[in-house]
């Protein structure tokens, strides 16, 4: 049978609040190896060629896939190698051209032990991450990084818990600090993760949501109020521009100034569209990012913005492309 947890009475909030407390006083206590090993460390990762091998075991091993991840999103290659794995074929997927991060809280983790005689007779740099600077992997790495904690969050001292908070957040110091060295842009991170909220904001461009040729809602300037008004109902997009002879733009009608011209009493039929209009009307270039047209369109309050090139229209987006989009 399972083990049946004895019933008592406990402040579930208290307990938890306790967690946070006994790992954010570990956390204060782990900047003190932020020290000159970490900047030789940053150093070497920054001066590599080749890709950041992060090995661990265990809860290490879960704690290393991430710190893989966050390198490799923020402009350090990096890739997970499980030991075991490795030491059944894997280890050929390392190069002489990387470095290898070997993470174990003791220090003594025998899965990477057994690979750091390979390691070396490649002459493969070797950083380790472990709670003890006296432990074999910390002696045995060109660079060692300190990760000890006093205690574990857990009230036995046994499940991994503020040790690794502590191995995640040296991880986080070494990609942000990195990061930092490389002049690593939001547009960079945006194309390591074009399949997300951020990508689609830093790499959409209006151009590739723009409405463009026959889509444009569009009247010459010696249309009548009411062809533009038709025009507006027939493209559906709350608006037309209008363009000179030599489709440069004129102006811009939208179902505001329709509200307004109502109350002028003016006659929809004989009304020249260019009496009426908006002269100019805000304007983008094809080129600018979504997000940044987005923000001209809050800013002034309005829900279209004409995409022009050299004065002449190239398309029109609404505010409806852009929640199509994913950009608001």
């Amino acid at each position: 049978m399972g083990f049946q947890p004895e019933q008592k009475n406990i402040n579930f909030i208290d307990a938890g609040k306790k967690v946070l407390r006994i790992e954010r006083e570990c956390l204060e206590q782990l900047e003190e190896f932020i020290n000159q090993e970490f900047a030789i460390a940053c150093e070497m990762i920054f001066r590599c060629s080749g890709k950041i091998v992060v090995m661990g075991m265990g809860k290490s091993g879960h704690i290393g896939r991430k710190i893989a991840a966050t390198l490799a999103s923020t402009g350090t290659p990096a890739f997970f190698v499980h030991p075991g794995e490795a030491s059944h074929g894997d280890l050929g997927m390392i190069s002489q051209n990387d470095i290898v991060l070997a993470i174990s809280n003791s220090g003594e983790s025998q899965e990477i032990l057994s690979l750091i005689p390979v390691i070396k007779r490649l002459a493969i740099p070797l950083l380790s991450m472990t709670g003890r600077p006296e432990s074999t992997m910390a002696r045995a790495a060109q660079v060692h990084l300190c990760i000890k904690v006093p205690f574990e969050a857990c009230p036995l001292g046994l499940a991994p818990t503020s040790s690794t908070t502590a191995t995640l957040v040296m991880g986080d110091a070494l990609a942000v600090a990195l990061l930092e060295a490389r002049g690593f842009t939001q547009e960079d991170f945006a194309l390591s993760h074009p399949g997300g909220a951020l990508g689609r904001k830093l790499l959409l461009h209006v151009s590739d949501i723009m409405h463009s040729g026959d889509e444009i809602p569009i009247v010459t300037e010696q249309a009548s109020l009411r062809d533009a008004l038709f025009e507006i109902t027939r493209k559906k997009m709350g608006m037309t521009v209008i363009i000179h002879a030599d489709g440069h733009i004129a102006g811009i009608f939208t179902d505001g100034d329709l509200r307004r011209v109502i109350d002028m009493n003016i006659d929809l039929q004989s009304t020249p569209i260019a009496q009426v209009m908006t002269h100019g009307g805000v304007r983008v270039p094809p080129q600018i990012l979504a997000v940044d047209a987005l923000n001209i369109m809050q800013q002034k309050n309005i829900t279209s913005l004409l995409v022009e090139e050299q004065g002449k229209l190239m398309g029109v987006v609404h505010l409806h492309d852009m929640l199509r989009a994913g950009v608001v």
